[in-house]
């Protein structure tokens, strides 16, 4: 998994703070506040971003509605993931991350780990953290 680019991010990050579908041009002018692109340019990218299966579209007239098809929290912990698939030994380099986890971050895991230990309900296709549930 590749990260995302630089105006690939933005885009993202300003859809996962919308948290509902956006058109291009909802998309463009939030952007414009901060700097200028062209209307072509940010509906490129979103183009490209739904190519890759981080957009999910829906259309909306002429036009498309695009909604991030998993949460940012999933992206980072692919990218978590992709990191750690680079070292030869994986205890190792979780054992290093942990280590250099401040207190606040090892509860947060101490408390992911608990998920992992309570038997799944069967109720639900596969776990899911609170901040997820809506997506």
């Amino acid at each position: 998994m590749r990260r995302f680019g630089e105006l690939e991010a933005v885009i993202m990050d300003l859809l996962w703070q919308r948290g509902t579908p956006a058109l291009v041009r909802d998309v463009v002018e939030d952007l414009q506040r901060d700097r200028t692109l062209a209307y072509t340019t940010v509906m490129t990218v979103m183009e490209n971003l739904h190519r890759k299966g981080w957009l999910r579209r829906e259309r909306d007239g002429r036009a498309w509605r695009y909604e991030p098809t998993g949460s940012r929290s999933g992206y980072t912990a692919a990218l978590m993931n992709e990191a750690l698939s680079t070292s030869a030994d994986r205890r190792s380099a979780l054992t290093h991350f942990v280590l250099q986890m401040n207190p606040r971050d090892a509860a947060a895991l101490r408390e992911a780990l608990d998920l992992l230990s309570q038997p799944p309900d069967d109720t639900a296709p596969h776990r899911r953290l609170p901040e997820d549930a809506g997506q």
